[in-house]
């Protein structure tokens, strides 16, 4: 008798070529409409056709940029791709759920160099930063910087604190100062800042995360923490998607 199993979700967004090309270019930016047509190489009415079933799907989602908004950011969510993955590959045959395996860290190379940028280098770029060197420790050499820099937000301090990160100490620094040095990724988490985000040497590998600004976010008199909180929960889910890429990265290279 013929197993009649449902086709599993994933490969019901994924497969037809569009939206994979979709998925792929946001597996590494949050990105414009426009840019993505541009990617894609196909028509604005084809690819938010295409947006739009991933949005039901709840494989991406949309924001209004801060910095203009008759523009919007599209975002991938990985952490619910590799959900759907673990479950087709469940589907299909129990040993190909999706196992944890230890990659390799540091391995005496070269560190991988990265910068975080927002506006105020206040909550969201501080928060990564300690989120990345908390992660990979000696493995990275890491920075954050702003276009307009602002004291470090208390809340900011607070929400690392119950991560078990000090961010007391930490300190807003201007963009200008890094500008000159060589990175081999820059990750915006600012729309504004990534309007004037400037080239750096040795060609880094530009990345955007769409995340509002959680001091920006709450109510006039309304308590602004649990945004912080919210911010900090998905910078967390990026960066450890971020340190994958880079343990990735550096073992192609050992190869």
């Amino acid at each position: 008798m013929r197993s009649q199993a449902p086709t599993p979700d994933l490969f019901r967004l994924a497969a037809h070529p569009v939206r994979w090309q979709l998925l792929a270019n946001l597996a590494r930016s949050d990105l414009q409409v426009r840019e993505l047509t541009g990617l894609v190489g196909q028509a604005q009415s084809l690819v938010s056709y295409h947006l739009r079933e991933l949005r039901l799907g709840r494989l991406v989602s949309m924001r209004r940029s801060a910095a203009d908004g008759r523009d919007a950011y599209y975002s991938l969510d990985l952490t619910r791709f590799r959900e759907l993955l673990d479950e087709a590959g469940g589907a299909l045959h129990p040993a190909l759920r999706l196992g944890s395996s230890e990659r390799r860290r540091g391995g005496g190379g070269r560190k991988t160099r990265v910068l975080f940028l927002c506006t105020g280098n206040s909550s969201r770029s501080q928060l990564a930063e300690a989120l990345l060197r908390h992660l990979m420790g000696d493995a990275v050499t890491v920075a954050s910087a702003g276009s307009h820099p602002k004291p470090v937000h208390a809340s900011a301090v607070r929400v690392m604190r119950e991560r078990g990160i000090d961010l007391g100490g930490a300190k807003s620094k201007h963009l200008d100062g890094f500008t000159g040095r060589r990175f081999d990724y820059v990750i915006t988490l600012c729309d504004k800042v990534r309007e004037v985000c400037p080239e750096f040497p040795g060609g880094p590998e530009r990345i955007h995360w769409s995340i509002p600004d959680p001091a920006a976010s709450a109510e006039p008199d309304a308590d602004s923490y649990p945004a912080f909180q919210k911010t900090a929960e998905e910078i967390e889910r990026r960066v450890r998607f971020l340190v994958e890429a880079i343990e990735g990265r550096d073992e192609q290279e050992v190869i």
